[in-house]
C-alpha cells in the first residue's frame, strides 16, 4: 500500500494545504480531506505513512461523536457530500468529512498532565511550563499534581511558541481564553478517564477551536496519535521504575528517532526509514482499536 501524501481532486481546487490536511471551500462549509503526509516539528516529511489519513480521521470523528461540545462535523460519508468529492469514493472515503466553516482561533489549546516533550525542556531551565510554576524534583515523565493549560501559537509555516495563559488573555481578551481553558480541561479530563479504563494514558494532547455564530466549537482533529501523547500504563510504570524511555503509541516514535539525527529541526527533511514508518503505523493502529472500542454512558 502506497502513502497518498499528494490529493488530486479533479474539478476540485484546495485553498489550503496544511501540514497534513487539504482544505476545500464550499461557502459556509468545508470539505477535509486528512493525506497520509507526515509531519514532525513542524516540517514536511517527503516519506508518508500509508493509511494514516484514515486513521486519523476515524479516531477524530469518534471522538468528536462521544465528546459532549459542539464540533464542526457535518458529514463523514463521502457518496453524500456535494460534487465532486462524492464521485470519488475509493480516493476519498475513510479520510475525509464535510465540516462547519468556522473563525479559527489561532492558539493551540493544549493540556498536559504528565511533564514530557518541550514541557520537560522548559522546566529543567526554568522550574516552570508556560509560566506556571512547579516543585524540584520532577522527572521527564513524571505525573503532574493536576492537568494543566499550557497555549501555544499557532502557525501555518514555521515553528509554534509555548506562551503563557496570561498572554493569551491579552491577545483574544479574557473571557474567551478561560472558556477555551475550561473546555479543553474539560475534554482532557473525560478522555483520560475513559482512556485508563482501557489501560492506556493520556499524557497530552492539543485542541483547536473557532468560532461560529459566537460559539466555541471544536475543529480540526481530536485526541489522534498525531495531537496526543499516549502510553499504555502497564508500560509507563515500568519504565518509571527502571528509568527507561516510556515506549510510545504516537508520533513520538518519529520525533524519538529524530532526535538521534545531526538536524536542525528546519527545511529540508532528512529521510525515515522503513522500519520507523511501520513501526509508527503499527502503533496507530493499535490505538485506533483501543479509542475504536471506547463508548460513552447516554
Amino acid at each position: 500500500m502506497q502513502a497518498l501524501t499528494n490529493i488530486a481532486i479533479p474539478g476540485a481546487e484546495a485553498f489550503y494545504r496544511g501540514k497534513v490536511r487539504d482544505l476545500y471551500d464550499l461557502g459556509d462549509k468545508m470539505v477535509m480531506v486528512t493525506s497520509d503526509r507526515l509531519s514532525a516539528f513542524d516540517v514536511i516529511f517527503n516519506e508518508g505513512i500509508p493509511g494514516r489519513g484514515e486513521i486519523l480521521t476515524h479516531i477524530s470523528s469518534h471522538w468528536f461523536s462521544l465528546l459532549p461540545v459542539k464540533n464542526h462535523i457535518l458529514e463523514t460519508s463521502v457518496e453524500k457530500m456535494p460534487a465532486p468529492f462524492c464521485h470519488y469514493p475509493d480516493l476519498l472515503s475513510g479520510r475525509t468529512v464535510l465540516v462547519k466553516k468556522c473563525r479559527r482561533v489561532d492558539f493551540e489549546c493544549i493540556v498536559r498532565g504528565y511533564l514530557m516533550g518541550s514541557a520537560f525542556a522548559e522546566y529543567q531551565k526554568t522550574g516552570s511550563v508556560s509560566g506556571i510554576a512547579f516543585q524540584s524534583g520532577l522527572k521527564q515523565g513524571s505525573k503532574l499534581p493536576q492537568p494543566v493549560f499550557t497555549p501555544s501559537t499557532k502557525a501555518d509555516s514555521g515553528h509554534d511558541i509555548n506562551i503563557t495563559y496570561e498572554e493569551m488573555q491579552k491577545n483574544i481578551g479574557a473571557d474567551l481564553s478561560g472558556k477555551l481553558k475550561e473546555t479543553s480541561l474539560r475534554i482532557f479530563q473525560i478522555a483520560s478517564e475513559k482512556l485508563l479504563e482501557k489501560g492506556i494514558i493520556l499524557a497530552d494532547t492539543k485542541f483547536e477551536f473557532g468560532l461560529l455564530n459566537n460559539e466555541i466549537i471544536l475543529i480540526d482533529e481530536a485526541l489522534t496519535p498525531d495531537s496526543s501523547r499516549y502510553w499504555k500504563k502497564e508500560e509507563y510504570d515500568e519504565a518509571m521504575k527502571s528509568g527507561s524511555a516510556i515506549p510510545s503509541m504516537d508520533k513520538q516514535i518519529v520525533r524519538d528517532y529524530l532526535n538521534t539525527l545531526d538536524w536542525d529541526k528546519n527545511p529540508p527533511p532528512p529521510p525515515i526509514p522503513g522500519n520507523i514508518i511501520e513501526k509508527t503505523l503499527n502503533k496507530y493502529k493499535e490505538i485506533e482499536k483501543v479509542i475504536l472500542c471506547i463508548t460513552m454512558e447516554k
